[in-house]
């Protein structure tokens, strides 16, 4: 995540975000803002492959978000348990992070998702389907 990515996105340029694609992240990507997370007490932590930036909803307690995921990566704890943890960010800019099975993966067309990043950035365009 560069600077340049600090400010958001919209519904028309959300791809621009550049996605962390080179393995597992450490604290010194994070620190870099290059990825999103970095999580340090699992098990076999490797990269979920799955097609990044893309948009997604986040159906978390505050309700359902929009989102970008950037990173996406699958980690073991040690109760035997699988996490595949997604890195996000958001229309404002802000970054998450969420669990792939709290999520809905869509494209840029999905209106519920164009609706939500209108609502967030206040671009009532968005709200065309």
């Amino acid at each position: 995540m560069s600077d340049e990515d600090a400010g958001g996105y919209d519904v028309d340029d959300w791809s621009r975000l550049k996605a962390f694609t080179r393995g597992v992240a450490t604290l010194e990507d994070v620190q870099a803002k290059a990825a999103i997370f970095a999580l340090a007490d699992t098990l076999n932590p490797r990269v979920l492959e799955m097609p990044l930036p893309q948009p997604l909803i986040w159906w978390s307690d505050d309700g359902e978000q929009a989102a970008v995921a950037v990173q996406a990566e699958v980690h073991d704890t040690e109760d035997g348990e699988t996490m595949e943890v997604l890195g996000l960010v958001f229309p404002d800019g802000g970054g998450g992070v969420a669990l792939l099975d709290d999520i809905d993966l869509v494209d840029d067309t999905d209106p519920m998702w164009r609706k939500l990043v209108a609502e967030a950035t206040g671009d009532e365009s968005g709200e065309e389907a």
